[in-house]
Formats: C-alpha cells, structure tokens, sequence
C-alpha cells in the first residue's frame, strides 16, 4: 500500500557518472574508435612534433617576444605589436624593438612574424594580434605543434608568395592543381623527377580549365582571362609552388627531383584520410548545417555519431564549424547542446578558445566546463567536480529537458537518480532557484512519468509553484 502523504524521498545516491555524462544521458557511453594507421616508416607523432618544434622554432621566438614584450601592462607598453590593417602585419617600430632584442633583421622578424600568424601561434583579432592558443601549449602538446604546422602547411603560397609578374589566374589554377601533385608525391614514396610532375600538372590545370568552361546553373563568378592563363607557362609556377612547399619543409627539391620530407608525407596522408572521411559520411549528412546533422545523429549509436561528426567536419574548415555547432548549442533543443559538444570533443583543441568564450554564457556555461575539464586532462567520471551546485543543477534540468522531449518516460525517471541532491524536496528547491526555462516543463514530465503518486503530487505542486512564481 503506497502511502498519500508526502514523502522526503530518499534518492538512491549512484556515482558522479551520469552527471559527468550528462550530455550522453540519452544515448550511450562514449566508446574509442581505433585511429587509421599512417603508412609504414612514418615517424612516430613526438618525432614529428619534433620536427614542427625545429621548423617553427624562429616564429615560436618571435611570438614569445612579442608576448612578453608588446602584451598589456609590460612595462607600461600598449599592445602596439601590429598595424590597423585588419590582418596583424607587425608595425615598424615593433619589428625594430624586436630585431634589437633578438638580434635579427627586420625583414627576419617579419618574416618569423607571418609564419607565426600562419601557424596559428599567433591570432589576430580586429587588427591586433595576441598568442594563440598553440603557443601557449607548445612545450607540452605535440598535437598543438603538429596543427600549427599543417596550418602552415596548408597556408604555403602564403608563406612563399608568387612572383608579381605571373598571370594570377594561372597562378590560381596551380594552386588548385597542386593537391593532386602533392598526392602523387605521397603515393610514390621516395624522389619524382620534376618533369613528371610538370606533366602532371598541366594535365590537371587542363582538366579544371575543361570544368570551367561547362555551362552551371545559377550566379557565376566574374570571368577570368582565359587567354592570357593559357598563354603562361606553367614550369616557373610549378618551380614556386615546389620551392613555397620547400620553404616549409613539405618537401625538397634538388638534382631536378622532389621528395616529400616526413612532415610532408604525414600532413599530405592526413589530408587524403580527412577525404575519405567526409565520402564515407554514414547517414548522409555531410552537407546539412550543424543543427540539421546534429538533428540527423540524435538516433545514432555513439560510435555511428563520432563518425557522423568526423566527417561533417572534415568537409569544412574548422573555425567555421566550430562557429556554427556552438551557434546550434545555443538554440532551444538541449539535446542538440549537448550532442553539439560532444561534436566539439572530436573538433579537439581548436575548439578551445570559443568554447572558452562561450563558458560566459548561462546556458552553455555547464557544458563547456566539462568540455574545457576534460580537455585539461581530468577523467571524464571526474570532471562534473567543476561544477557548482547551481551550475550542476542547471545542467540536470537541461539534461532532463532533452530526454524529456526525445526520450521515453522510464528514462526521465531514472535520470531523477544522477541529481546531486540526496532528496526529491531539496532537488525541487534548487531547480526552482536555478532559474531554467524549461523547469516547468521538466517538472511537469517528470511528475506524469514516475510511478510514485506521492512523490508526483510533490513535483507537480512545485512545478506550480514555478509556474506561478514566475508569472
């Protein structure tokens, strides 16, 4: 005989988990997903990190300086260490400062100061420029090193700019050419003579003359000047183009062959990977926004989902996708929210600063604690110890609100068993207090759901009470 009178129910008390896995809470534990294998005698990743640290070591210089010297409050010091041009170019009475203090050229110093803004260890912001987040993680994180360097990588006609005189249609074409020669590179394992190369890109840069001149439907970009792109040879641009990927050390170039150097190799692999990745996206939503394939995942298996992101985001550059899962985060699903920070753990370390950015605000504050705790090192069946009790509490109904919408009733209830409370009327309290919009509704759900009549009276009448409290 269940008792009418209410109840200080104990809650059976269960490990930190569910809470610390509280954006998980309506699909499954997350599981790891062995990492593809780079192709035999590559380096380790410390041997390689290695080789980025040597690489970019006169840019790391540069950036530290700059840091140490031109950072707020050194030395009474403005942060003067760029122009007002909206790209970070260092001024000309910083780049003197710097060349006195480190005994270098100018022209050294700017050029040290662009491979630092291309590698990422450097980041401008409305025209000034302050350390990134690779700098800051450089001795203790080879992965920070190795993305700093495929930036770099990735950013070569910028770090070798072409000659002023070459047709800049050509100049594009090869640029876009230059991937699949890099493939060919990687493909071959060992030296290419030049003139294999030149062959190949000239059947390239044909193919995309060929693609252009199809007839597409809809709004086309201004033309090019056909002509004058034929008419220039392509043997001096692909002499750049292989000198630029030298002079990031992707590649060397002598005795009229080239050879992909280990980095070179590894970055060229993980671009073909990233490739194959976003053409096997399993459930299609490779083009769709961040809502719509976070939406299209909520049905998958944790493992299938990871996928799913892997591939979305391989299909587009990561400062935009980042932009816009923390932009789907801030609608009104919260199982979307948490299922767009699940997508930001497989975005890794990029997504640091917006997610740091974004523990400003209320609704995703939670979420990006664990995020940022999990990312420092703590254990994830750990890193709910982050929270407050307000901001934990803020993240059960959220959690709640999302199985509530998309789960099933037996599941809402038991997800009453991750609350840090130890009893239904204090947990009832500090959901009223946490200020949620979606507390009358969690409470109203719950109550429908649980099989206690006591324990539901007691939860409707609160939700009331927020109900009308709040009107």
């Amino acid at each position: 005989m269940t008792s009418r009178n209410p109840r200080d129910s104990r809650l059976r008390l269960v490990r930190p988990r569910p809470l610390a896995a509280a954006p998980r809470a309506v699909t499954q534990r997350r599981s790891q997903r062995p990492a593809p294998r780079p192709p035999e005698g590559t380096p380790p990743p410390g041997e390689l990190a290695r080789m980025a640290r040597t690489c970019l070591s006169d840019a790391a210089r540069v950036a530290r300086w700059a840091d140490a010297a031109l950072g707020p409050g050194r030395n009474g010091a403005t942060p003067d260490n760029a122009t007002p041009d909206g790209k970070g170019t260092l001024s000309d009475a910083s780049a003197e400062r710097a060349a006195a203090d480190l005994g270098l050229t100018p022209a050294q110093i700017r050029a040290d100061w662009d491979t630092a803004r291309l590698a990422g260890l450097v980041e401008v912001h409305g025209g000034s420029a302050r350390p990134g987040w690779r700098l800051r993680a450089w001795n203790r994180d080879d992965s920070a090193v190795l993305r700093g360097w495929v930036a770099l990588f990735d950013a070569w006609s910028l770090a070798h700019p072409e000659p002023a005189d070459r047709e800049p249609s050509a100049v594009a074409e090869v640029v876009s050419a230059m991937p699949q020669v890099l493939s060919f590179l990687q493909l071959s394992a060992g030296p290419v003579p030049v003139e294999q190369l030149l062959d190949l890109l000239e059947q390239r840069v044909t193919e995309l003359r060929t693609e252009r001149c199809e007839i597409p439907y809809g709004p086309q970009p201004e033309p090019v000047d056909q002509a004058a792109a034929e008419d220039t040879p392509l043997a001096p641009l692909l002499d750049w183009a292989l000198h630029a990927l030298a002079s990031v050390d992707a590649l060397t170039c002598a005795d009229g062959q080239a050879t992909l150097t280990p980095l070179g190799n590894w970055a060229v692999w993980v671009k073909l990977e990233q490739i194959c990745v976003a053409a096997q996206s399993p459930a299609g939503n490779i083009e769709h926004s961040a809502e719509d394939m976070l939406r299209g995942c909520a049905q998958l298996r944790p493992n299938a989902a990871r996928a799913e992101y892997r591939a979305w985001l391989a299909a587009r550059p990561v400062g935009s996708a980042i932009t816009e899962l923390l932009d789907a985060a801030r609608g009104e699903d919260a199982l979307s929210r948490g299922l767009a920070f699940e997508a930001l753990r497989v975005v890794g370390a990029p997504a640091e600063p917006d997610v740091r950015a974004a523990a400003e605000e209320t609704s995703l504050r939670p979420y990006a604690l664990l995020w940022l705790a999990e990312h420092d090192g703590h254990d994830p069946e750990d890193a709910h110890k982050v929270l407050t009790r307000a901001e934990a509490t803020w993240l059960w109904v959220d959690t709640a609100a999302a199985v509530a919408d998309h789960g099933e009733a037996p599941l809402l209830v038991r997800h009453l068993e991750s609350a840090v409370q130890p009893t239904v009327p204090k947990l009832l309290d500090e959901v009223r207090a946490v200020g949620h919009p979606r507390t009358v509704q969690v409470l109203v759900a719950l109550a429908a759901a649980h099989p206690d009549p006591a324990l539901a009276k007691a939860v409707r009448r609160a939700a009331f009470q927020v109900h009308t409290w709040g009107s």
